[in-house]
């Protein structure tokens, strides 16, 4: 990213900020992430605090599912053949990124986007996630934000007009910002939204059976956490699905519990159906019935998930270039990935296949770095970890080159948007002594430059 110095659209003060224009998944396997979250070419005013979105010309490219897109700024008001000087080098970089071999058509031809709004769309489009898919969701998104800003006593009313857009999307959507309302323990939104979820749980068709559902997961939870407080075993296990009151929460136990209803669970079913009363026999050999498909359901998934990343695994380590295929599909890297990927080691370390062995450490090297936070953030960390001034200002004296404006502000934005929140008071005052500390640093080293 090229750093540019602009000013700020509310205070006017001048501000640092990173541009990038060139989002290319061939070089860089998080650009899409970075474009569709909204994470870059944004500027925060270590000032007044402002945060928002800078206007600039962008590139993005897909190889995979060869997309060339470009968009330029309509409000930059710039003449269509500036426009094309300044997207052509833009173009050219990522056709210099690429091998011979790699140089298709569709680079030769790429699509300009009118607005910033038709480029998300169309990158969205070619992961199957349709205009009507994104429009639904903005719909949604926006009768929440009318019933946020509508009085109380009004809610109920603008709930029963709308009640048509009240779907398990909006619930899931619901959800979603009442979880990052509670992690960012941001407890006047977090109420806010928890109050409009019990209204639409007792006044609309969908949130009614949604509550159903959430209560028939707590309880079946709630119900394999009592029984697990000495140990979980199969003999509970059995009870706690032959007491199970509804199909709802049998199925919900068997997903939760599936491991433990292995051939010797069935076995103690059977035996338990053989010995039953004609009364009780056909309840438990329907129970059975249920449970078996319920579970070939479940591996069914399973297995096909476990296929899926084993393919995955098995395409990264014979491309030519590991790290790269490696980077390119990390954002399909789950549990079971590494899980498969551990496993994989294993097998390769005990039959000393050194070939594999190096093959498969290329890809946990590309993921355990992946997964590493930025150097900012480390610094950020290790100078939070100090205990005292003294150590502090070593801990600077050590990283000297790294210590500059950019880590300064970057600690500040930190504060600022952790101003109103429910926060750690040793840990926002050690921030706040980690940035002073940092600002004094980095001025005088501007000085004596």
């Amino acid at each position: 990213m090229a750093k540019t110095q602009t000013t700020c659209p509310r205070c006017r003060q001048p501000v640092i900020a990173d541009i990038e224009q060139i989002f290319d998944l061939n070089t860089d396997p998080t650009a899409k992430q970075k474009l569709l979250g909204n994470v870059v070419n944004t500027i925060q005013c270590p000032s007044c605090g402002f945060q928002g979105m800078l206007t600039t010309p962008i590139v993005y490219h897909d190889s995979e599912k060869e997309l060339l897109l470009t968009y330029f700024p309509p409000e930059l008001n710039v003449p269509v053949t500036e426009q094309e000087k300044q997207i052509g080098p833009l173009i050219n970089r990522v056709l210099n990124s690429l091998p011979n071999e790699k140089r298709k058509a569709y680079l030769f031809q790429p699509q300009s986007m009118l607005t910033y709004q038709t480029l998300i769309e169309k990158i969205l489009e070619k992961d199957g996630i349709t205009k009507e898919m994104i429009e639904n969701q903005q719909k949604c998104l926006n009768l929440l934000q009318r019933i946020l800003t509508t009085p109380k006593p009004d809610r109920l009313s603008l709930i029963k007009q709308e009640e048509e857009l009240i779907d398990v999307l909006f619930f899931t959507l619901l959800t979603r910002l009442i979880q990052s309302a509670v992690e960012q323990k941001d407890e006047k939104t977090s109420k806010d939204l928890l109050d409009i979820q019990d209204l639409l749980f007792e006044n609309t068709k969908v949130g009614k059976e949604v509550f159903v559902q959430a209560k028939e997961t707590e309880a079946a939870i709630k119900s394999l956490q009592e029984a697990g407080k000495d140990g979980l075993t199969r003999e509970k296990l059995l009870e706690l699905v032959i007491k199970a009151p509804n199909d709802t929460q049998l199925s919900i136990l068997t997903g939760l519990a599936r491991s433990g209803m292995d051939y010797s669970f069935f076995q103690m079913l059977s035996e338990k159906i053989e010995s039953a009363t004609d009364s009780k026999k056909q309840k438990l050999l329907n129970l059975r019935e249920k449970l078996l498909n319920l579970t070939k359901e479940i591996d069914k998934k399973i297995q096909t998930e476990y296929e899926q990343a084993k393919k995955l695994l098995e395409n990264i380590i014979s491309a030519d270039n590991i790290s790269q295929s490696a980077e390119k599909n990390l954002s399909k890297v789950d549990e079971l990935f590494l899980q498969i990927l551990e496993n994989e080691l294993a097998v390769a370390r005990k039959n000393a296949n050194l070939d594999r062995i190096s093959k498969l450490e290329q890809v946990m090297i590309v993921i355990e770095k992946a997964n590493e936070p930025p150097a900012e953030i480390k610094l950020i960390q290790e100078l939070l970890s100090t205990e005292n001034d003294e150590e502090l200002q070593k801990k600077i004296n050590e990283h000297s080159a790294e210590i500059n404006s950019e880590l300064a502000d970057l600690i500040n934005n930190v504060i600022t948007q952790s101003e109103g929140k429910s926060q750690d008071v040793r840990l926002t005052e050690k921030l706040q002594s980690v940035y002073r500390a940092v600002l004094r640093f980095s001025m005088q080293k501007n000085l004596q430059a």
